[in-house]
């Protein structure tokens, strides 16, 4: 093959897929990263070092493995992915859910509750807890989706500002339970808590808890119903064009309101794994986890689509468990939050890249053309 038709082959190739944009746009974060890395004068190995140990569990510098850190890491994307999903039900529907924070904070309040009034019955008491923060969260975000279809209130603008009172709300009903001072309440009965002995013997001690099959069922669940349902495709139909959906007999105004309020029970789901399976009590919150806002970044990188909204929330676990470890051997640990970032940065560029692309083939074409004219 001639190295013009492999440039072509390449071009196409990026310009008719969002995944390899989006691993182009990664893989620049890492590169800049790197860079200012080297300019501050630190050496870029060790950022990578750790994020090695965090994903392989093997410590290069001192030979040792240990599987600790692939469950830490695992834990750590947990909340990532269902807060990314909470994003991208949205976006499918041609929603913009600002609200995923909002909607994880009421999962992690209402879970909270559940964990010290529910009757302490093993097995039910975690499964009523994480349905309760399910439903709580759908419900904070089926409220944004009701008054965006009955009266046009930007979600924008209502899931922002319900994310505020979420917060301010969750203080308030925490703080009333007895028991509690300025920072926690007492801790939660065991049957509240999600963990699983045998995944903490796995992965030799680590958090990681029952929320992690949960997250792969949600996942299966995300593609089967926007892929293989016919309310999948009611939903899509009216992200790609409501009047065109209206006129086929598509109920355009359920549809807003069942996409926000699936998008809320993600990320009520996400906030309920969280304060059960992170935490052995319930916390006063100070401020906001950034669960939410973080997980639109983790939609757009998927491309809101499922198995991509997965692996980006991977990557976004893999930066905030190697926080530590990049510390330890050198790397500032802000660098984390820069490459996330900057992958947001590039994201949002992914059409400029496709416009690039599609530049350089149209004036290679002319090239070709304008020699085969002189032929």
């Amino acid at each position: 093959m001639s190295k013009e038709k492999h440039n072509s082959s390449f071009y196409n190739f990026v310009m008719r897929s969002d995944g390899a944009v989006s691993l182009l746009v990664v893989l620049l974060g890492f590169f800049v990263a790197t860079i200012l890395v080297v300019c501050v004068g630190r050496n870029p190995s060790g950022m990578y070092k750790a994020i090695v140990q965090v994903v392989t569990g093997w410590n290069i510098d001192k030979g040792v493995w240990n599987v600790r850190y692939i469950g830490e890491w695992l834990n750590y994307s947990i909340p990532y992915i269902l807060c990314g999903f909470a994003m991208a039900f949205a976006g499918r529907v041609g929603l913009f859910n600002v609200g995923g924070e909002g909607q994880y904070l009421m999962g992690v309040t209402v879970a909270q509750l559940c964990a010290i009034y529910f009757p302490q019955i093993p097995g039910i008491h975690w499964s009523v807890a994480l349905m309760c923060a399910i439903l709580a969260g759908a419900l904070w975000g089926g409220l944004c989706g009701f008054l965006k279809a009955r009266f046009e209130v930007s979600e924008v603008v209502s899931t922002i500002m319900l994310n505020y009172v979420a917060l301010y709300l969750s203080r308030i009903i925490i703080k009333a339970i007895p028991g509690t001072n300025t920072y926690k309440t007492v801790d939660f009965p065991n049957t509240a808590l999600l963990h699983s002995d045998l995944l903490a013997k796995i992965t030799n001690g680590s958090n990681l808890n029952y929320g992690i099959y949960l997250v792969i069922l949600v996942t299966v669940l995300y593609w089967f119903m926007m892929e293989k349902t016919k309310m999948g495709f009611a939903l899509k139909a009216t992200g790609f064009n409501r009047d065109a959906a209206h006129y086929a007999g598509i109920p355009v105004v359920s549809s807003i309101v069942v996409a926000m309020a699936i998008s809320g029970a993600y990320a009520g789901l996400g906030g309920g794994i969280v304060a059960l399976g992170s935490f052995k009590y319930g916390r006063v919150l100070s401020a906001m986890d950034n669960y939410g806002y973080t997980g639109i970044a983790v939609a757009l990188v998927g491309n809101n689509k499922a198995l991509g909204t997965f692996i980006a929330g991977l990557l976004f676990g893999m930066l905030q468990a190697s926080q530590t470890l990049m510390q330890s051997k050198g790397i500032p640990k802000e660098i984390t939050f820069i490459i996330q970032g900057l992958v947001v940065v590039f994201v949002a560029l992914k059409a400029g890249l496709k416009i690039f692309f599609t530049f350089i083939e149209k004036r290679r074409n002319l090239q070709e053309s304008a020699i085969g004219g002189n032929k």
